[in-house]
């Protein structure tokens, strides 16, 4: 025998069917901007960032449903790769330089560009080193290596061995250590040659010294030694979803970030 449905169990399947129509409609109608968050954004970062911009992108990823892909080297390696159609997102530098260079080249959207952030440079030594220099001008920096290198960042290319050379020119040294050095291809690599005590002077950043335990601050440059040391940030124009780009630069903005930045040292900038 078929068992007939009561009148009220069919009213009460037609109204669930009904629902899930319109939950089905509506998930298929969410404002663009939930849309963006939910696709996978790449960020070109200097790699001084990483520490910080990984905290940064994890916790965007948690608040949006976004996810961050993160690159980290050179400024200079990264705004070649972008330049030839490397698909990056968003770029962030560690100078003003390197941005303007991708500008000039028609890779940086228009209206997007940011200063995001700061940092100091210093000179650092093996934790256990007993090095004690003050930075003056004409300090002897030279004597200090002994027969050593100074680790720094490529002083043709990389940020950090720029502004390393800017500050030792300024005060008067750089002619006394320029054959000394021991260049690296970006600063994280010069702050590994004084954590692994393959040089017993490096200058990097003072986000990187308070990320690697095993180096000290010996001394911190004096800001008017050398340009300001600058993060600008920007959305190219190759971006793939520049929604989902504009988002994640407007959260590394925020107050949440910013608390991020300035835990690992970084001066936020206005």
């Amino acid at each position: 025998m078929m068992m007939r449905h009561s009148r009220p169990t069919r009213f009460k399947t037609i109204l669930a069917l009904v629902v899930l129509g319109s939950v089905l409609i509506a998930g298929s109608d969410r404002p663009a901007a939930q849309k963006a968050s939910a696709e996978t954004a790449t960020v070109f970062a200097a790699a001084s960032l990483k520490n910080a911009l990984d905290e940064a992108c994890k916790a965007f990823a948690e608040a949006s449903g976004g996810k961050v892909t993160a690159s980290y080297a050179a400024s200079s390696a990264l705004a070649k790769q972008i330049e030839q159609g490397a698909p990056a997102d968003l770029f962030i530098s560690a100078d003003l330089e390197w941005m303007d260079y991708l500008a000039s080249k028609g890779h940086i959207a228009a209206g997007t560009r940011v200063n995001l952030l700061g940092n100091r440079l210093v000179l650092v030594a093996p934790a256990a080193s007993a090095a004690s220099i003050r930075i003056e001008p004409g300090f002897r920096l030279a004597d200090a290596l002994g027969g050593g290198r100074l680790a720094v960042g490529d002083v043709k290319a990389v940020p950090a061995g720029k502004y390393a050379k800017a500050a030792l020119e300024s005060l008067g040294v750089w002619a006394s250590v320029e054959d000394k050095l021991a260049p690296a291809e970006n600063v994280r690599a010069a702050l590994a040659l004084v954590a692994q005590g393959e040089a017993p002077l490096g200058i990097v950043y003072a986000t990187d010294a308070a990320a690697e335990p095993k180096v000290r601050i010996v001394d911190t440059f004096p800001e008017s030694s050398h340009p300001p040391v600058v993060y600008p940030a920007a959305v190219t124009t190759a971006a793939a979803s520049p929604e989902a780009s504009k988002s994640l630069l407007a959260f590394l903005r925020s107050n949440q970030a910013h608390m991020i930045f300035a835990k690992h040292g970084f001066s936020i900038l206005p």
